[in-house]
């Protein structure tokens, strides 16, 4: 029986053996969770377009938790816990434990993603070795600025694109582009799968536009869901924090003598501005981020050839038992890491002690 499967996978196209056999945990967990981050994304939208965000401060006004994360959060750990009950699953989100509405699970799984193959060395994995790292609304900040824009005006008010009185409606529009749901995936405290939504991607089109997109990626698979661009070589582009900024943060950027400076919100909309080739390295000499904003964009990043560290250049460990803060802070490329690496001020690095 053994020869004869060989014999007819020998045959087989590599697309219709994947389809011929089950499915690794790991390709069933990627496949849960890009539906799930997609029912996550309507979520966020949906509670954006009621306008009763429920906003509560977590450690100060920059730091904001709304009804959305509160929302998606629990349509994440539910969808996936109710198929993989041994995974551990960290969200950002301390909430209490309560009963989940059925309608805030998803049940579906992406059938894209199942059909491809899984990397040989991630093929044997067992759920209780898999952490999920999970931030269900990345750019919080933003989503209720955009939030406190829009609905000061009705949408009688709403502006037609190129008036004189479109500048606070486009803003609104913009800073929705910085919001992303974040679904990482690690192994031995690295981080081996992500999935990023971006619930309002398409807004410029306008009325009626399919909102949102889904992106994910595997290191030795590769990533999916996007159009993988590079700055050109003779440029140098850092993004950066749009509203966590100090004399550290601009120090550093400073350094690495970049031609361009983009200050966007969200960790996810950062490593989406590398991958599009809107930003060379996206530099952070900050503690602040988390390691679920930086799980699933790393896993990402890294399925492209990119490079996600501390500001030392060393890898963060995302094991469950790790503590939640990058202090070290984060420095993230698509090429020429060492480079950037090798710009980073003294007075950062003593700053800055890398885990």
């Amino acid at each position: 029986m053994t020869s004869l499967l060989a014999a007819i996978a020998h045959h087989l196209s590599p697309e219709c053996y994947a389809m011929s056999v089950s499915p690794t945990v790991l390709m069933r967990l990627v496949a849960s969770a890009h539906t799930v981050a997609e029912k996550a994304g309507a979520i966020v939208r949906k509670v954006l377009h009621s306008g009763e965000l429920g906003i509560v401060e977590k450690t100060g006004a920059n730091d904001l938790q709304t009804l959305a994360d509160r929302l998606a959060q629990q349509s994440i750990c539910a969808s996936l816990s109710r198929h993989f009950p041994k995974i551990t699953i960290i969200g950002e989100e301390d909430l209490p434990a309560e009963e989940i509405k059925e309608d805030l699970i998803e049940s579906g799984f992406s059938e894209e993603i199942l059909q491809k193959t899984c990397p040989e060395e991630y093929s044997g994995l067992k759920e209780e070795e898999l952490v999920v790292w999970v931030d269900p609304l990345d750019g919080t900040k933003e989503y209720t600025e955009a939030s406190r824009c829009l609905h000061h005006q009705t949408e009688a008010q709403i502006p037609s694109k190129g008036s004189d009185t479109s500048q606070p409606y486009s803003t609104a529009l913009w800073l929705l582009d910085n919001v992303t749901v974040l679904i990482g995936i690690a192994y031995g405290g690295r981080a081996i799968a992500g999935v990023i939504n971006q619930p309002f991607y398409n807004y410029e089109l306008g009325t009626g536009a399919a909102l949102g997109r889904t992106m994910w990626g595997m290191p030795g698979l590769g990533a999916f869901g996007f159009q993988l661009r590079e700055v050109p070589g003779d440029r140098r582009i850092v993004t950066t924090t749009r509203s966590h900024s100090n004399k550290l943060v601009t120090d550093c950027v400073d350094a690495m003598e970049p031609h361009e400076v983009v200050r966007v919100g969200g960790a996810g909309n950062k490593i989406i501005q590398l991958v599009e080739g809107k930003a060379s390295a996206y530099v952070f000499a900050s503690p602040g981020c988390k390691k679920w904003d930086t799980c699933a964009p790393e896993a990402i990043l890294h399925a492209v050839g990119g490079k996600l560290t501390d500001m030392h250049g060393n890898a963060y460990c995302y094991d469950a038992n790790v503590k939640h803060m990058n202090s070290a802070g984060v420095l993230a490329t698509l090429r020429n890491h060492e480079y950037y690496v090798s710009r980073v001020p003294q007075s950062v690095l003593q700053a800055l002690k890398s885990e």
